[in-house]
């Protein structure tokens, strides 16, 4: 239910008990926004109420934080961490211009029924101009799980180190071109609570698909104000931006599984893991005579970022972790799919760095394939010797290398049985 109405400070938006001066939620939602914004409003739509539903389960939803050695596990709701985390930022003088929900959770309230996310990506706009400034942002993550820690704990003797070493999974600060700093919150499934805090950031999507960012502010206005349960006649006026450009197209390629960038050689590591997990997911790209060219741009900046085996194997081993859990199967063809464009499509490197990575990517496949056939030999105890179609004599043919378990059967001494 929405009203306008107008008094003599500007005009304002009521949903149910409280009201939004809608000139100056424009103006915030403008600050932050990275290049120019077109006459139509083309970047920006307003969230029907099912996407609102959807998005508020996602807020109402109690994520687990797990904690390192002795410390519990955090039960907490994402609107929760939320105002806690903004009241401490407050509290300490930091002004907090826009809160935005990001990354896969976004897309997941804009996508069809049948989509899924596992990350929880919010981005904070605050001022980020001293080492000051990113020490108060630290301060203020940590200081917020405080309220979080189960009745009993005693409070006053847990540090910031303390908190940071248990339930902190990464922390990334960048002050040179950019100026942003990351706190991911650990979680055993990898569903990760990611807090990213923004003064600049030149590039912010990958792909098309995860470039939309939901502005946040009138929904925890509503959880602050509303007297009422929200429903389809009761629900705040939520916008969602996409930092891809267009907001149409960028909707339309994430219902219809289409893949498209632009200039992927200014993306840390390229978006080349990104780009073969979305091929995986049966993603196909939006011009296929032009795959190739952006192929080898990916690959590219990739071999830039990470340029060491070392550094790769670590990149690689940390992605598969965080994307794909308890799902084997999918991680064994990502690799192979990652294999065929690497070999295909890199430029940039001697013959003998090629042939390293390559091999790295085939002993991580290998790996992958043994741990997800040992799971099923496993369950299938019974197994006929020369059945191929059953589960675990299934024979799986990789970029010329056949991967199929060994299976050791005994027989009595004598003739063998004919087959």
């Amino acid at each position: 239910m929405e009203a306008t109405f107008s008094t003599e400070d500007g005009v304002f938006k009521e949903w149910g008990s409280f009201a939004v001066r809608s000139d100056h939620f424009c103006h915030r939602l403008r600050m932050n926004t990275p290049g120019p914004i077109s006459d139509d409003g083309q970047r920006f739509a307003v969230l029907s109420y099912e996407q609102v539903k959807r998005l508020h389960n996602i807020m109402d939803e109690v994520v687990p934080i797990h904690g390192r050695g002795n410390f519990p596990t955090l039960e907490i709701k994402l609107k929760d961490l939320v105002r806690v985390v903004r009241a401490n930022l407050e509290q300490d003088d930091v002004h907090v211009k826009d809160i935005r929900l990001n990354g896969g959770a976004a897309s997941y309230v804009l996508g069809p029924e049948n989509s899924f996310y596992n990350d929880l990506d919010l981005i904070f706009a605050v001022e980020l101009s001293t080492q000051r400034d990113y020490d108060r942002v630290k301060g203020a993550v940590l200081h917020s799980l405080l309220d979080f820690l189960p009745e009993g704990v005693c409070k006053t003797r847990i540090s910031s180190c303390s908190l940071k070493e248990a339930y902190v999974h990464k922390m990334v600060k960048v002050t040179e071109s950019d100026r942003w700093s990351l706190i991911s919150l650990s979680n055993n499934r990898g569903r990760n609570m990611e807090l990213k805090f923004v003064n600049s950031m030149k590039r912010q999507f990958e792909f098309s698909v995860d470039s939309f960012q939901i502005v946040l502010d009138s929904l925890l206005l509503f959880y602050d104000c509303a007297q009422m349960a929200m429903d389809d006649t009761l629900y705040p006026t939520i916008v969602a931006e996409s930092v891809y450009g267009d907001f149409q197209e960028a909707v339309y390629h994430l219902h219809k599984k289409l893949i498209s960038t632009r200039n992927p050689e200014e993306i840390r590591g390229g978006g080349l893991l990104k780009y073969c997990n979305l091929l995986v997911r049966d993603y196909k790209p939006t011009v296929p005579n032009d795959i190739k060219s952006l192929e080898r741009y990916m690959c590219s900046r990739f071999f830039i970022d990470f340029s060491d085996v070392g550094q790769q194997r670590n990149k690689l081993e940390s992605y598969l972790a965080n994307h794909f859990i308890g799902d084997d199967h999918s991680k064994y063809e990502y690799l192979m799919i990652l294999y065929k464009v690497v070999d295909e499509s890199t430029v940039c490197l001697m013959g003998h760095e090629r042939r390293q990575t390559l091999t790295l990517i085939v002993q991580l496949a290998y790996q992958v394939y043994v741990q997800e056939h040992s799971q099923i030999l496993l369950k299938t105890q019974q197994l006929s010797p020369y059945d191929l179609t059953s589960p675990g004599h299934q024979i799986m043919l990789g970029n010329g290398f056949f991967f199929s378990p060994y299976i050791a059967t005994c027989y009595p001494c004598g003739w063998l049985p004919c087959a």
